[in-house]
């Protein structure tokens, strides 16, 4: 197993995607290959799988940790650009769909793309390279307005408008160059009201951050529709989300799916003609074991829900 990128929910995705030995299958967040790696081992010489990532260097990790073969396909852009990706390759139609929406293992611990508040890095935050923005222009360039609305809207911060008052107020003396200057600001504040709570102060502000930069949940719902109605009748989407804001989005995202006719109930017929189009398999999302926990602490809050197309 690559040190790189642990893969979470492995056996459970494998399962859950119901491989078939000659399947088109798309993982479209590849990370270090870990999934990719197993849902390969599946397949005959008449398979075919589509390994996409936003990072080039996960790509370039994926390349390294699954056999070289004809049978696999490597492209490097946003998930959520897939479908014309596809098209543009004459795939049409495909058997599953892998989404691992975390941010790999990798990214976190490599302190230059400064991910992570326990470790004292330059402020980035970058999925890509290629991203027009970075956590330093954020913290530093945003107004108070827009912190507060991505602190409360993408971190769930109770304390947003108190942690965006100290950004404002630092920033003001000198920028806020790095993950440890940040997450001192919001260990402060929390310091200030008196109340630390269970985790890290700064948890819910940089991941508030790094979802901006990266626009992360942008589309999402759009993105999750469009790629379901990629599979073939019996293939399966797999997607793994690690916090409430993605989980809701998916969850909400094939309950609508699944829904079939929309009609106001007192209506005496349909008028809407809407299918259901899919079965979802997980009324509740799927989740680590203690034996996983133990051994990848990264995986606690993993979730995967997966649907069936009909």
């Amino acid at each position: 197993m690559s040190s790189y990128h642990t893969p979470v929910l492995l056996n459970e995705v494998i399962s859950g995607l119901n491989i078939k030995s000659n399947g088109i299958y798309v993982d479209g967040t590849v990370g270090g290959g870990g999934h990719s790696r197993e849902i390969f081992k599946l397949l005959d010489k008449n398979g075919l799988l589509i390994c996409n990532d936003i990072d080039i260097e996960a790509i370039e990790e994926a390349k390294r940790e699954i056999p070289s073969s004809k049978n696999i396909i490597y492209i490097n852009d946003n998930y959520k650009n897939l479908v014309s990706n596809l098209h543009n390759l004459n795939i049409e139609k495909v058997d599953g769909v892998l989404l691992d929406l975390g941010v790999s293992s990798h990214q976190i611990d490599d302190a230059a793309r400064g991910f992570s508040y326990m470790i004292d890095a330059p402020l980035d935050m970058r999925m890509s390279k290629d991203t027009d923005i970075t956590a330093y222009d954020v913290v530093n360039g945003y107004s108070y307005e827009e912190l507060v609305e991505i602190l409360f809207s993408y971190g769930e911060e109770k304390y947003s408008r108190f942690i965006a008052k100290q950004i404002i107020k630092s920033r003001e003396i000198n920028p806020i160059k790095t993950t440890t200057e940040l997450a001192d600001i919001t260990k402060k504040a929390y310091q200030i009201k008196n109340n630390y709570g269970s985790g890290h102060p700064a948890k819910k502000t940089f991941q508030a951050i790094r979802i901006e930069v990266n626009k992360e949940l942008e589309k999402l719902s759009e993105c999750i529709v469009s790629l379901t109605r990629l599979l073939k009748r019996g293939g399966r989407i797999c997607i793994i989300s690690f916090h409430s804001l993605e989980d809701r989005i998916v969850k909400q995202t094939f309950v609508e799916l699944e829904k079939s006719c929309i009609c106001d109930k007192m209506s005496p017929i349909c008028t809407c003609n809407k299918k259901s189009e899919i079965e979802i398999l997980t009324k509740k999302p799927l989740t680590a074991s203690a034996k996983e926990i133990e051994n990848n602490s990264r995986s606690k809050s993993a979730k995967l829900r997966i649907a069936q197309k009909k």
